[in-house]
């Protein structure tokens, strides 16, 4: 009963929810694109099946590619679907891996549009990442024989006590899944708290560790050492709306101590290039484009990021990383791909989408945890000038990954491949 008012309401919004789709289309075009998509209306390759990946965004797509290509390699012939709600994640798909899978937008969580997807596509597993929990497409799985794993699950303390105001209708949502495979323990207990069954919460940790460093990456990190001469170089990336500022102040704190340090900033949305640029100019910091080669020069102060897919090659290549997201309440990001590479990391308080990981970083001494940009100014100058403190944090951060590996195997061994 439940259930069912929660899809009128859903019916009675859809007004608003393709009126905000337009709204975001005036920044991201691509959000103007592939609305049938969006209801399950898509031509499906002939006799698809196999297995269906569900990843929201840039961040779940770059998490879970060692999975999808593990499943490549070993099972040539399984038929892979992957699904996502942004254009960004979208681009990241098509990007990584291109036709080796079939990659359509995530269907809304209406009944009649999840009927249309599952008929089309046919999947046997359907993987979901991290927090994507959906009523209706979790009941329609069920009711179509699909079995449903949600991976690298985890789940805060507020999601917790929002999803046990809504008592049955959570307990009833939660037991269509087939299994949660969890980052931590304490993610493990908060789902059974919620009514799932112990047996179906099995702790398999952060398949973020699982990542490694291409060769190939390796290289084009070196190639951008060069171009940088030397200079003290930090990072601040994936950064969201009201923190550019923040950060642009911090690198006035890093320039009054070393006149010569380049900052890379990389907003997390493409939209918003245009402002952070403009933010440049009205901080007075000379600033140069990654997407105009040639623009780079000993004068430039900033370096702004703003192509897409290069976030990593740009962690590699700097002495020091902030991890954006987190001097505003956005949750944080993944600082796992700078800390793999070797580099210092900083984040701000609000880190909750990686609570664990990040209070690991700062246990092991591979992170610091700033709360101002004054804070965050100080931070960078205070590794600037201390080669070896740098190098330290770097190395604990480069230990850390590597001993939290295997979450990839694990998760491989509850998959029901045949």
């Amino acid at each position: 009963m439940i259930r069912r008012l929660y899809t009128l309401l859903l019916y009675l919004l859809l007004p608003l929810v393709l009126l905000r789709l337009l709204w975001r289309s005036l920044k991201a075009p691509a959000y103007r694109r592939r609305w049938a998509e969006r209801f399950g209306i898509f031509a499906a390759p002939r006799g698809w099946g196999g297995i269906w990946v569900h990843a929201v965004s840039v961040g779940e797509v770059q998490a879970v590619l060692p999975l999808i290509r593990r499943l490549r390699d070993d099972n040539p012939a399984l038929a892979l679907t992957v699904t996502t709600t942004t254009p960004t994640g979208s681009a990241r798909v098509v990007e990584q891996l291109g036709d080796q899978v079939f990659h359509v937008y995530l269907p809304y969580d209406l009944p009649a549009a999840l009927s249309a997807f599952l008929r089309r596509v046919r999947p046997r597993v359907l993987l979901m990442v991290e927090t994507e929990v959906w009523p209706n497409l979790l009941h329609a799985c069920r009711r179509h024989g699909v079995y449903t794993l949600l991976a690298n699950a985890r789940l805060s303390d507020k999601s917790a006590r929002r999803y046990a105001r809504l008592g049955s209708f959570t307990r009833q949502t939660f037991a269509n899944i087939d299994c949660i495979a969890a980052q931590a323990e304490a993610d493990a207990v908060r789902f059974r708290d919620l009514g799932v069954a112990a047996e179906r919460v099995i702790v398999t940790g952060s398949i973020k560790f699982d990542m490694r460093i291409p060769a190939s990456l390796e290289e084009r990190v070196e190639v951008l050492r060069r171009d940088w001469g030397g200079r003290p170089v930090w990072v601040a990336g994936s950064t969201h709306e009201g923190e550019d500022e923040l950060v642009l102040f911090a690198h006035h704190t890093v320039l009054a101590r070393f006149p010569n340090a380049l900052l890379i900033l990389v907003p997390r949305h493409p939209e918003r290039f245009e402002r952070v640029a403009g933010l440049c100019k009205r901080e007075r910091l000379r600033f140069a484009r990654r997407s105009r080669p040639g623009d780079y020069g000993e004068q430039t102060q900033v370096f702004l990021g703003d192509t897409m897919g290069e976030l990593p090659v740009l962690l590699g290549s700097a002495d020091v990383a902030f991890i954006g997201g987190s001097l505003v309440p956005t949750g944080g990001h993944n600082m796992l791909e700078a800390a793999a590479q070797g580099v210092a990391v900083c984040f701000g308080p609000h880190v909750f989408n990686f609570s664990t990981i990040s209070q690991l970083l700062i246990d092991e001494g591979a992170a610091a945890q700033v709360d101002s940009d004054k804070a965050l100014g100080d931070q960078v100058t205070r590794w600037f000038a201390d080669a070896s403190l740098r190098a330290e944090a770097g190395e604990n951060g480069r230990r850390v990954v590597a001993q939290n590996r295997g979450a990839l195997e694990r998760l491989l061994a509850l998959l029901p491949l045949r």
